[in-house]
């Protein structure tokens, strides 16, 4: 079967270019529909601060006229200034099961990227590690949290017959605050925040731009040496803030305090996918939008939300050695419940994260899900 696939180059272009995994998923119980109002503005080329150091070609597979696939090749001269490399990303990999259909989109964007004179190609990146990234390779009995990627169990094979090697592996951990925690752990971990004079405070919303700023300082520092890293500049720090506006519970956004200073934060969101999977099709409006308000801002909150996400979470270098990162994680195992929230999710965590890996495992954290993240160098076949 011949497929016609086109580069993105117009508004009915990434109209179709969106439209594709709501076809794709329409019967799959576990996906959850991306509002598309997000997608559009995370697609905007022209203001989303993330395109002003980055470059993105993106391609739709027709079948006739009908959009069945997807891809986009992205390249981010912030993440290779930061790591000197020349390292290209593709990501929004949609696909049915098609090994031929597949591996003609990876090689569109393989070619584009050697053209551009990347030395290796990674993904998927939705568009970057700040973003959604990683393919699901094992929980596929759940629907993911709130930026959290899904996708179904056959594109591992897809990706893998096109001869894309792992490079990473990462971890969603599910914690359930019903479960009882060991009194010993609790003891220790208290006896450890008095040592550290550690105290935790809520984000002030009033100052919500001043509060996000102190978050990415922390983040930039503490998260310098993390594989994939790239730092936030103020552009993208702002609409950090715009979107955490929107679903955010300030009860779940936490700093650690050392002597009044900000050291450490974590940011806990409620997941807000609970609320998304009831708009099927991912149109706010013209009723989609009081379905919206309703569950995420109004008295159906409590009814339909009780899980929350713990997406980044990090601590000052100069004070990690004070074992904060885990009593951050234990402040949520409490907070989370008292706030209507009884599951958690820590994710992602790489796989090579033994500190928080073990800190997980003794609030008996469960990993639910893995995600892979692939690579090749583009001089191979």
């Amino acid at each position: 079967m011949q497929f016609d696939i086109r580069r993105v180059d117009s508004a009915n272009g990434w109209k179709d270019f969106i439209q594709v995994p709501y076809d794709l998923y329409r019967n799959d119980p576990i996906w959850v529909p991306p509002l598309r109002m997000m997608m559009k503005d995370l697609l905007n080329l022209k203001k989303n601060p993330f395109f002003k150091h980055a470059t993105i070609h993106a391609l739709v597979a027709y079948e006739g006229d009908k959009p069945i696939a997807r891809i986009a090749g992205v390249i981010d001269e912030n993440h290779n200034k930061f790591h000197k490399d020349r390292v290209g990303f593709f990501g929004f990999f949609e696909c049915p099961n098609n090994p031929q259909l597949a591996a003609e989109l990876l090689n569109r964007v393989k070619v584009w990227l050697k053209e551009w004179g990347m030395d290796a190609m990674r993904g998927p990146m939705n568009p970057t590690v700040n973003h959604e990234c990683g393919l699901l390779i094992e929980g596929f009995d759940d629907s993911p949290f709130l930026m959290m990627t899904y996708n179904p169990p056959y594109y591992q094979s897809l990706l893998e017959g096109y001869g894309l090697k792992k490079t990473r592996d990462m971890f969603a951990i599910n914690i359930h605050g019903t479960e009882q925690f060991d009194d010993r752990m609790v003891a220790q971990a208290e006896r450890l925040r008095q040592r550290s004079d550690v105290s935790f405070r809520t984000i002030r919303m009033k100052e919500v731009y001043q509060e996000v700023q102190k978050i990415i300082t922390i983040f930039n520092d503490a998260w310098s040496d993390n594989w994939g890293f790239v730092p936030m500049n103020d552009e993208e720090i702002k609409k950090f803030a715009d979107e955490l506006k929107l679903i955010v519970d300030p009860e779940l956004i936490l700093f650690a305090m050392v002597k009044g200073k900000e050291v450490g934060f974590g940011v806990g969101l409620p997941d807000a996918n609970q609320v998304f999977k009831k708009i099927p099709d991912g149109r706010l409006f013209p009723f989609g939008i009081f379905k919206l308000l309703w569950f995420l801002k109004g008295p159906g909150k409590r009814s339909a939300i009780n899980r929350c996400r713990i997406p980044i979470l990090g601590v000052l270098k100069e004070y990690q050695p004070l074992g904060i990162g885990p009593l951050l994680y234990l402040e949520y195992y409490k907070r989370g419940p008292a706030n209507g929230y009884p599951i958690g999710e820590a994710s992602w965590i790489l796989e090579d994260n033994a500190a928080m890996l073990k800190a997980a495992e003794k609030m008996k954290g469960r990993k639910s899900k893995t995600y892979r993240v692939y690579e090749q160098p583009l001089g191979s076949a």
